[in-house]
């Protein structure tokens, strides 16, 4: 994986576009590439792997959400975490993660999942691994880019000051766990999944406590709404 064949936007670029060089990155894009000679389906599609940075600049960053990886049915992931194209359902994570905005800020639910708003309002949506096979979640795991995505966290640790991660599940638990919570706000959860929601996701305020962060140090809050769907274009 070299640099002339990702187009990584600059200011990431910048911090973390040497990791892309490394043996382990190139082993990667080979993975990758004899994968989709082989005639297996790749989710998101290539120019969208490295949305969540195309959305979010790394100056722009104040809030990071952190996934696992991403969406492996038809038409879902299109590289935000947690995120869906316009039409397609809500997935039940993201069903759960709306429930509880609207307990805690009072939004309503929206009529789609497509999260790209947000994204563009400062939250990085990341995904620990930014490919998967069609129809095999984690596939892609252990395959380079939990190094890469490491990275990412990393440079945002050191280099910013007063963010905000939200981590939810001990998997997001263990990837953040070199975030110094001295230098920002750390809001552990478990996961939005069904099987754990009710167990402390649902009733646990940290999209309003992001807010009263950010504010307490003189930042403007994140805009947790969405559009409408019709409005997305």
């Amino acid at each position: 994986m070299t640099d002339d064949r990702v187009k990584l936007e600059p200011s990431w670029k910048e911090r973390i576009g040497d990791y892309l060089a490394r043996p382990d990155m190139r082993a990667l894009s080979e993975f990758l590439r004899e994968e989709k000679q082989a005639g297996k389906v790749l989710y998101p599609q290539g120019p969208e792997i490295f949305a969540a940075f195309d959305h979010t600049p790394f100056e722009a960053v104040r809030v990071v959400m952190l996934g696992q990886d991403p969406y492996h049915g038809p038409n879902q992931a299109h590289g935000l975490c947690f995120s869906v194209r316009p039409g397609v359902p809500a997935p039940p994570s993201l069903q759960n993660i709306f429930k509880e905005i609207k307990r805690d800020l009072g939004f309503p639910v929206p009529d789609h999942g497509c999260l790209t708003p947000w994204a563009d309002r400062g939250v990085l949506l990341l995904n620990a691994v930014l490919t998967v096979q069609q129809g095999m979640a984690a596939s892609h795991q252990g395959k380079g880019w939990e190094g890469f995505t490491d990275a990412a966290i990393d440079a945002l640790n050191r280099e910013r000051e007063g963010l905000v991660f939200m981590l939810w599940g001990s998997y997001a638990q263990r990837k953040g766990q070199l975030i110094d919570s001295g230098r920002h706000c750390v809001l552990r959860s478990v996961h939005p999944s069904p099987l754990s929601a009710h167990r402390g996701f649902i009733g646990c305020g940290h999209f309003s406590a992001a807010n009263q962060y950010l504010e307490s140090r003189g930042l403007a809050p994140i805009d947790w709404s969405l559009p409408p769907r019709a409005e997305l274009g």
